[in-house]
């Protein structure tokens, strides 16, 4: 019986038909509309749950709960959804991020009811984007992410909200067109057009129309991960959005660019995949070193959170190019844990923003005295971003170097100058966090701010959200294989994939200073029983 329910369609559709009754509700100061927002996204939670644990087989790496409708037969387009290890773990923390970021809203006033209509509008596209099985529902559920993002910072941001707002969407409006070309390219080559991603996956293309497409969707993938130099819309959005929508951002919207990364351009067009790596590989170590180098400059406590998340977003860059198992599976986990992460620290910036009016570090000091479970869980939530042991930061950015360490593929040379410039990363790291901490709470009161006595320190409500997110993150530290089990079939097949036909490349590239010589090539041994 449970196979025969739509489990996918009612999860992904859910929170978009819910938010259609929130203009009938009465409500005039929007406290109802809150609750109903909150149990929409707590009930769309509890049914994801529920469906991946009663029908979900982890030791399946074939796409699962496959769903397929005809929807728009003149344009070949199917409502067809389905997951596997890498969009089950994602859609999990989707569910879990956009729930805690309704609960972040609750002192929303202004517009109430746009408010929350947008995020579950938000919630349901986020979704749709991750279980998206033809290509064009993949753009059209890419795009629609995009309107309520725009809305929600224009409206609810800060002084230069507009600008934000508009960055935003030029730079990742503009991106997705790059999606729809690729996709067309793909659906139309050959006798029989499907825009289905299963059968795009099993098309032979020619070297150039592949590498095409391989870059058309590495610079969508780019903007929204971010990749340098497109990662400039994303200091601005974070530094005039709210809270809630930072932990849309940081916690959901930039895992949606690695997704597309393994899912599009790794599994679906693995020959180009060989010729990018070392691009990508260069790219995250830049990311890693740009961003954390950015971060000492940023006076604006969000921006300088926002360019941390650059940096650590370059590791699942770095996970994707290592073509290990290993380092495949590191960027998944890399990004479950960022999500987790950068969705506490923005949401503790903004509660430290509604007591002191200012996100300006100079201006701010002295604040473990007044508000010590704010710095407690700050702290706490800086140890797990600087990849402190025993917290699932860790965990990620130790897997994905052991991954690009271990890799075959590379020449040393080239490992060695990755390995250094990434490792210099990780020792910036610690030190602007630790910055951020020492001038943040023990800096000295300049007197540019006055903690809002009526709010005080942290409340239940926000101590319980920043507990949620740092339950897990601690969980995943001292166990990872309570995340990395819901994935790992799904890594070993897609990095193998790619590694078996890397010896016929590698007789191309003979001679490069990028790849090792001594990669051999994995051998089926001959069948004795007969």
């Amino acid at each position: 019986m449970s196979s025969q329910i739509p489990w996918l369609t009612a999860i992904i559709l859910f929170p978009l038909l819910a938010s259609f009754a929130i203009p009938l509700i009465p409500d005039r100061e929007g406290k109802t509309i809150r609750w109903y927002a909150l149990g929409v996204g707590l009930l769309d939670l509890v049914l994801t749950i529920v469906c991946f644990f009663s029908n979900y087989n982890l030791n399946d790496s074939t796409f699962q709960l496959a769903e397929t409708y005809s929807w728009i037969p003149q344009l070949g387009m199917n409502w067809s959804v389905a997951v596997d290890g890498l969009s089950m773990p994602l859609i999990v923390l989707t569910g879990f991020v956009n729930t805690l970021a309704i609960l972040a809203s609750w002192r929303v006033t202004n517009k109430p009811r746009l408010f929350y209509f947008l995020l579950l509008v938000l919630y349901s596209a986020q979704m749709g984007v991750f279980a998206a099985q033809d290509l064009l529902l993949f753009f059209l559920m890419w795009e629609l992410e995009l309107v309520p993002v725009y809305i929600l910072i224009s409206i609810w941001g800060g002084a230069k909200r507009l600008y934000a707002a508009t960055k935003f969407i030029l730079y990742t409006a503009l991106g997705s067109i790059f999606i729809l070309a690729a996709a067309l390219a793909m659906a139309f080559y050959g006798s029989n057009p499907s825009f289905d991603i299963s059968t795009l996956a099993h098309k032979n293309y020619p070297l150039a129309l592949e590498l095409f497409l391989y870059a058309g969707f590495l610079i969508a993938f780019a903007v929204k991960l971010p990749i340098f130099p497109l990662h400039t819309w994303l200091p601005d959005a974070h530094s005039e959005a709210s809270a809630p929508v930072s932990m849309i951002l940081a916690g959901v919207m930039l895992k949606m660019g690695g997704y597309g990364l393994i899912r599009m351009n790794m599994e679906m067009l693995p020959n180009a995949h060989l010729y990018f790596a070392p691009i990508l590989a260069i790219l995250g170590v830049v990311n890693i070193v740009y961003g954390a180098l950015s971060a000492f400059a940023q006076d604006n406590l969000k921006r300088r959170l926002a360019c941390s998340s650059i940096s650590h977003m370059g590791f699942v860059l770095l996970g994707i190019a290592s073509l290990t198992e290993l380092g495949l599976n590191g960027a998944v986990l890399q990004m479950i844990s960022h999500g987790l992460i950068a969705a506490m620290l923005f949401f503790l910036a903004g509660v430290t923003y509604e007591r002191t009016h200012t996100l300006s570090m100079a201006k701010l000091g002295g604040m473990a005295k007044d508000m010590p479970k704010v710095f407690a869980l700050f702290t706490a939530g800086s140890m797990a971003s600087l990849a402190l042991p025993g917290m699932s930061g860790f965990v990620g950015e130790l897997t994905i170097f052991l991954g690009i360490t271990t890799s075959d593929i590379y020449s040393s040379s080239f490992k060695i100058v990755v390995i250094g410039l990434a490792a210099v990363g990780l020792i910036l790291t610690p030190i602007y966090l630790l910055n951020l901490l020492r001038v943040v709470f023990y800096g000295e009161n300049s007197g540019g701010f006055n903690i809002d006595k009526y709010l005080g320190d942290a409340q239940p409500r926000e101590v319980m959200i920043a507990t949620c997110l740092l339950l897990p993150i601690i969980g995943i530290g001292l166990y990872p294989k309570v995340a990395t089990q819901t994935y790992d079939v799904k890594t070993v097949e897609v990095a193998s994939q790619v590694r078996e036909i890397f010896p016929v490349f590698a007789q191309q590239q003979r001679g490069s200073v990028l790849y090792s010589g001594g990669f051999v090539a994995p051998k089926i041994a001959p069948d004795t029983s007969v």
